[in-house]
């Protein structure tokens, strides 16, 4: 009888052991129905504008209780990679035929597009031409090495009457659709990072936003040539396909398209910066 008594204590005791380990001992988990915005959601941005205005959008996205933690990238690569491998949950920094063409070389990361950010013009510099000035014959003018960034660029000069390309509105357009090159330009490639740095060794260069205003150039006055606001190649924000589901991201969304970033966006990079959704 004593040892049946003993066996019922040990049972009994091992169910509220269990029971406080499946209650008390373990995370808590999210109500069904709510959104679990207990942690920070890890967003990728190239320093300059991109970052600035993110800083702007984490406030906006805490008064809605998603908590953002802002990773900044020095490179047009490393953040889809990271992306790709769950180092972040999303990224802000490139248009969607950058993604495009990453995901061309790279098809094993499952990224998407998540929604339009703003329009980031590349534009024409020079330290050694003011604007209005116009570019010698056989001049030397650097373009992105990157192929969506590079077509970009050609056809934007295109547009404003440097040269003739074969397609105007082939965004994968290179230096060898060029068919007619009156004044002789010498266009070559370089990291886009670069760029900034080499323009007192050609006579201009084309140069992303981002890059341009981290190099002290101002987008709304320098420019040579200036990329129109009617461009397609918006910014977006990136996030791997499962991500999609996830209703942070329309919190997410919210914040970065609101009235409230619309006004910070158009106050701090009045005519260097564009709005790239519908207000």
């Amino acid at each position: 009888m004593m040892k049946r008594f003993a066996k019922l204590l040990t049972v009994a005791a091992l169910c509220c052991a269990t029971l406080v380990a499946g209650c008390g001992g373990s995370e808590k988990k999210a109500e069904p129905g709510k959104i679990d915005t207990s942690k920070p959601v890890k967003v990728g941005v190239n320093p300059g504008p991109h970052a600035k205005i993110m800083d702007n959008v984490v406030k906006i996205a805490a008064k809605k209780g998603l908590q953002i933690e802002v990773i900044e990238f020095s490179d047009f690569v490393t953040p889809n990679s990271a992306l790709a491998q769950g180092e972040s949950w999303a990224n802000c920094f490139q248009h969607e035929p950058f993604l495009k063409a990453t995901l061309k070389k790279e098809p094993k990361f499952d990224l998407v597009k998540a929604f339009n950010t703003a329009l980031f013009p590349i534009n024409v510099y020079s330290k050694k031409l003011k604007p209005g000035d116009k570019i010698p014959d056989g001049s030397t003018i650097a373009i992105p090495n990157d192929p969506t960034n590079g077509g970009r660029s050609l056809l934007m000069m295109a547009k404003a009457g440097l040269f003739k390309v074969k397609n105007d509105k082939d965004i994968g357009t290179t230096i060898q659709d060029i068919t007619d090159n009156p004044h002789k330009y010498k266009i070559i490639e370089l990291e886009a990072a670069a760029i900034p740095r080499s323009l007192d060794d050609v006579a201009a260069a084309a140069i992303n936003t981002t890059y341009a205003m981290n190099a002290g150039l101002d987008p709304a006055k320098d420019p040579l040539i200036k990329e129109t606001a009617d461009s397609f190649y918006v910014n977006i924000v990136a996030v791997r396909k499962e991500t999609m589901n996830d209703p942070r991201l329309k919190i997410f969304q919210e914040a970065y398209q609101s009235k409230e970033n619309a006004e910070f966006i158009k106050k701090s990079f009045p005519g260097s910066v564009y709005l790239g959704w519908k207000e």
